[in-house]
């Protein structure tokens, strides 16, 4: 059996799991809550530029999402920050750059910081590590980095785990009992990512196998014996 599961988690992340970013699917917990109240608090920052950081899966595009919402903005990828950037966000007061790293051409980065604050635009940034803690070639740039309000994504704690399970089978319409909601819940590992791969194998299989899920599958795919 476990090796069946591995089979069909490996057959599973081909793909791009779909996930809803409507604002009402977004829980909020103790975790991301700092987080999610400077995205509905906007314009009210003290600062022009936001860092959200947190692990992969953690709800970052999420909020991004949000802070775009009923506004005129645009979003790139960390992969599409050069200098052909700017032509694009003259007319935009919000700017999202995804998946920020310590890799970045730092010139490019300097300027978009610069005209972010020059021109009155906001700028949100998402990635795994603060941009606060990075540290690039040119001193200037890192010295803006410390300036950059930044909000933590924590670990998901048993109240978002919880909710994150439930919502999913909801939405996938699997139906479990309430005791081995909670099974699930006390052996998880606290991250998202393994919630997230978690989820979807427990999908597949009500899918594909079309088999109901009991304590034996969940115990085989979380890889627990007891």
């Amino acid at each position: 059996m476990e090796s069946k599961i591995r089979d069909l988690r490996q057959e599973i992340f081909k793909f791009e799991q779909l996930s809803s970013f409507d604002k009402n699917d977004f829980f909020v917990s103790e975790c991301n809550y700092f987080a999610f109240n400077l995205i509905k608090s906007w314009p009210n920052w003290e600062k022009k530029i936001l860092n959200i950081y947190g692990e992969r899966k953690s709800g970052k595009s999420h909020l991004s999402k949000i802070f775009l919402e009923n506004e005129k903005g645009i979003k790139f990828k960390f992969k599409e920050l050069n200098e052909k950037i700017f032509d694009k966000i003259k007319e935009y007061q919000k700017i999202v750059i995804e998946d920020f790293n310590e890799s970045c051409d730092t010139e490019t980065t300097y300027s978009l910081i610069d005209m972010v604050e020059k021109e009155n635009k906001y700028l949100l940034i998402t990635s795994v590590k603060a941009v606060n803690e990075m540290e690039t070639r040119l001193k200037d740039l890192n010295s803006r980095f410390k300036n950059i309000l930044t909000a933590k994504i924590d670990k998901p704690d048993d109240e978002l785990i919880y909710a994150l399970i439930v919502k999913n089978f909801s939405d996938s319409q699997i139906i479990l009992d309430k005791k081995l909601i909670n099974f699930i819940c006390k052996r998880i590992a606290r991250s998202y990512d393994k919630i997230s791969e978690f989820i979807c194998t427990i999908d597949e299989i009500s899918l594909k196998k079309k088999k109901p899920i009991n304590l034996k599958i969940i115990k085989e795919i979380l890889g627990v014996s007891n």
